[in-house]
């Protein structure tokens, strides 16, 4: 999958430094941002693009019926006109569907996400699944990289609502572990439980997989945990390098 993007302004880094008592109010600053690019990623200011309407993906003729089967996944950006944009091919079933699938796309029709009531261009993944039937394949959009909300005043005090001397690492930027075979049977993925150190500029610096599913699927949920993004754990308002157990989902089908 892509790189993860800083998507959340990192005021809230050197406002939670200067003493505890600020910690209450570091939630109160910190706001949704484009990346270096001006693209979004979808959260709780950002609303995701809408597909309107779109063409059915032609399967490509000549292939053989056993490898008909399969699934492209692409990354794109739907730019504030609704247009698709800097389309990538994420997860590849062979050229002749892959183009299938983005020349489609091109042909789509999106509702641009926006910032409030303004436009703005936002990063989503869309996906088609080819079947072996050859029944009706259509791009789906699907959302695996997103800003969480900031976090709860609640977050930062004890219940007497005094501040909190020591505060843990906080997901601010998530990412979905990457897209599995749609037609493997995993009877127990669920999710993974990964632990990360933290450093105190909110990046992940060791990542280790402490409730594994197998199937192949660990060295994914690691991947995805390497692209968060966090805001830093404090002790007495400094931020601070510290470990943090996630759950990782997997990308939906």
């Amino acid at each position: 999958m892509r790189q993860a993007k800083y998507a959340w302004a990192l005021l809230a880094l050197t406002t939670i430094a200067v003493r505890a008592q600020d910690a209450i109010s570091v939630s109160r600053q910190v706001h949704q941002a484009s990346d270096k690019d001006g693209v979004y990623y979808a959260g709780p200011e950002v609303n995701t693009p809408r597909l309107l309407s779109t063409v059915y993906v032609p399967y490509p003729e000549g292939v053989p019926a056993k490898e008909v089967q399969g699934m492209t996944v692409l990354a794109m950006v739907i730019g504030a006109n609704g247009i698709p944009a800097h389309i990538q091919v994420l997860h590849k079933h062979g050229e002749a569907f892959d183009q299938a699938a983005i020349a489609a796309v091109n042909h789509s029709t999106f509702e641009p996400g926006k910032l409030g009531d303004i436009p703005v261009p936002v990063w989503i993944d869309v996906r088609v699944v080819f079947h072996a039937n050859r029944s009706q394949a259509i791009p789906q959009v699907l959302i695996t990289e997103r800003d969480l909300p900031p976090p709860d005043e609640s977050q930062f005090e004890n219940k007497h609502h005094n501040p909190l001397s020591y505060t843990p690492p906080i997901p601010i930027h998530t990412v979905d572990a990457d897209f599995a075979d749609p037609f493997a049977t995993h009877p127990y993925v669920q999710v993974a439980i990964v632990t990360v150190l933290v450093s105190k500029e909110g990046l992940p610096k060791e990542v280790r997989v402490v409730r594994g599913l197998g199937f192949g699927l660990d060295k994914k949920a690691e991947a995805a945990v390497w692209q968060y993004r966090f805001l830093p754990a404090t002790n007495k308002g400094q931020p601070i390098a510290a470990s943090k157990e996630v759950m990782v989902s997997f990308a939906e089908f």
